[in-house]
């Protein structure tokens, strides 16, 4: 990533940090009838159908979640539905001179890598892609926070991993992961984090942000042979493990297994934040690795295997993935986990059936007996 960087803390005092981190609306209530899935209907990126030319699915999101609910495992009311994250929200995050840069149409056309948006006015951008990724930011929040009431939960967008306090790239414009640790951190409502990520590329993104924070520890396995390549970002990085095209299947699970349990054994977290970016399956043309979708769901299997083994509460985010097929890997996965029972989902009771009155033929009562006279 280029460009200068610097630490977050230069610019907020922490009193205004704090009163940003309460006033939030961002941690959600859930009811019973509700599991800790996060989703919202606005997820998905619609751009007058340009979005078709991308290599991104940006449709990926509201897939998942149609299969999940076609299968009978959520519904629209056991979802959580996030907020979408405000400006002062965003500021807990970013500084306020990278947030100005946003109203250039040529600052997010880079971000998204897609030219056109050059000559597209902010109204455009905003509406159709901005807030957009805002919700996705307000849906890790969510997760993250929901994560530690009921000890797991999934957000089936966000991960925007390569997007810093002053910087986006990669298809990152906003920093959810740094927001979401960054406000937990602050409320106490955690001491130590473990940030796992299994997307291809590396985390550089919030790596940056939390370089000589000890409070955080950093599992990051990454193909290094392809973007960011951020030497920087990875004095961050606790634990590094590099993965490429000839790793097997059987040898990355062996080493995501044994370097997860070493963490968890090691550092007390009191959060696994579990980015689990799906542009590891075999064909994906930017994160060139070999994994088979078994592998993909086996993956998630352990993590969240783990997890509960060593009793921390774990929060997932779906990230990068730029196959067509990415969707229903990651609802499979998903599923297995439910039938594993390392998660509940839930899905509303379908409506009793209304009762159907047959309009039987009406008789006339019999006649009353006669009674013979005396």
């Amino acid at each position: 990533m280029e460009g200068a960087f610097f630490p977050y803390h230069e610019d907020v005092e922490k009193d205004e940090l704090m009163w940003s981190c309460v006033e939030s609306t961002l941690f959600p209530s859930i009811s019973m009838a509700q599991c800790s899935i996060v989703f919202h209907p606005e997820y998905d990126i619609s751009f007058f159908g340009l979005e078709k030319y991308h290599p991104f699915d940006a449709a990926k999101w509201g897939n998942v979640y149609r299969l999940l609910e076609e299968w009978g495992l959520v519904s629209p009311s056991t979802v959580v539905h996030p907020e979408e994250a405000t400006h002062r929200d965003l500021l807990i995050a970013h500084t306020p001179r990278y947030l100005s840069s946003l109203y250039s149409p040529c600052v997010c056309a880079r971000i998204f890598e897609m030219a056109f948006l050059c000559i597209m006015p902010y109204y455009f951008t905003n509406k159709y892609l901005l807030r957009k990724m805002r919700l996705h930011v307000g849906g890790t929040v969510a997760a993250c926070r929901l994560a530690l009431e009921r000890n797991w939960a999934i957000n089936l967008g966000g991960g925007f991993h390569h997007a810093s306090s002053n910087a986006g790239g990669g298809f990152c414009v906003y920093a959810d992961i740094t927001l979401a640790v960054r406000m937990l951190l602050t409320l106490n409502l955690v001491k130590k984090v473990v940030i796992l990520d299994v997307d291809a590329h590396q985390g550089n993104g919030y790596e940056r942000d939390f370089i000589g924070d000890s409070r955080v520890f950093i599992l990051d396995i990454f193909n290094p042979k392809i973007y960011p390549r951020d030497a920087k970002a990875e004095e961050a990085i606790s634990r590094m493990v590099h993965v490429d095209a000839d790793t097997p299947t059987d040898r990355y699970l062996e080493m995501l297994d044994d370097n997860l349990e070493t963490v968890l054994g090691e550092f007390e977290a009191d959060l696994i934040v579990y980015n689990a970016g799906t542009d590891s399956l075999q064909g994906d043309p930017l994160g060139r690795l070999q994994l088979t979708p078994e592998c993909i769901i086996k993956r998630d299997e352990l993590v969240f295997q783990a997890a509960r083994d060593n009793a921390t509460p774990i929060a997932m985010m779906t990230s990068g993935g730029y196959q067509r097929s990415n969707a229903q890997v990651i609802a499979e996965s998903i599923k297995n986990l439910h039938t594993r029972g390392l998660i509940q989902l839930k899905a509303a009771p379908p409506p009793s059936p209304r009762p159907h009155h047959h309009h039987q033929q009406q008789h006339p009562a019999p006649a009353p007996a006669q009674v013979p006279k005396r």
